[in-house]
């Protein structure tokens, strides 16, 4: 029983002084990452800045570059792709930076509560095609509160039958609510789809629209923008 009861106290201290030691080197592990972020953007090794911000849709990760907004994703994690994006065109020093994001949060809060109907944001869409950021550019030109259609959009894009090109465009968009694709419908009014879920979509467009409810079904084709 003293042997048994001997290696129990054993096991028992090492598990304490390990569970110490994680406890001790954490803060540790934080306070360098700190100063290797910090020496970083002093040296201006910093081309990608991102914070996360809560809004009603849940947590939003931002990501703001040296040419404007690069990434609005849906979740406190970035999407791999928009990495991936980020990294050809930028290298891989995307680094957490709430002064580089500080305008986008600013602006999207003001969004949120009503306060903003258009956004005042450089955006870079690059490396995406160009037929993709005619897409883009087009569906930021849809006014606020207002819809469309993708074939609406394919067209003002410059191609009016490539209208499953330009849904896949607007469904890959990197930059939503700012680059507004939940204004974009099909064209029988139905809501189609959305990168941050249809809940969300239903919700921003009940925000913008001033409605207690999107229609299960979406809207009648003559609601629809022309």
């Amino acid at each position: 029983m003293q042997r048994g009861g001997r290696a129990f106290s054993r096991r028992r201290s090492d598990e304490e002084t390990e569970g110490g030691r994680a406890m001790t080197i954490e803060p540790l592990v934080s306070e360098a990452r700190e100063r290797l972020i910090a020496r970083a953007k002093r040296e201006g090794l910093v081309s990608v800045g991102y914070d996360v911000m809560d809004s009603l849709l849940g947590p939003l990760w931002i990501a703001v570059g040296p040419r404007g907004v690069l990434a609005i994703h849906y979740g406190a994690k970035p999407d791999p792709r928009d990495l991936a994006r980020i990294s050809r065109t930028y290298g891989p020093a995307v680094l957490p930076d709430r002064r580089s994001c500080d305008r986008v949060l600013t602006e999207l809060d003001q969004y949120f509560a009503h306060r903003r109907r258009s956004f005042d944001l450089d955006v870079d869409l690059t490396p995406l095609t160009p037929f993709q950021r005619r897409v883009l550019a087009a569906t930021a030109l849809v006014p606020y509160g207002e819809l469309t259609t993708y074939r609406q959009v394919a067209r003002r894009a410059g191609n009016e039958q490539a209208s499953r090109a330009a849904g896949g465009a607007i469904g890959s968009n990197p930059i939503p609510i700012v680059i507004p694709c939940h204004r974009v419908v099909a064209s029988d009014g139905s809501l189609g789809g959305y990168a941050g879920g249809l809940p969300a979509k239903r919700r921003l467009l009940a925000l913008e629209r001033g409605e207690g409810q999107v229609p299960e079904g979406g809207w009648p084709p003559a609601h629809l923008g022309r």
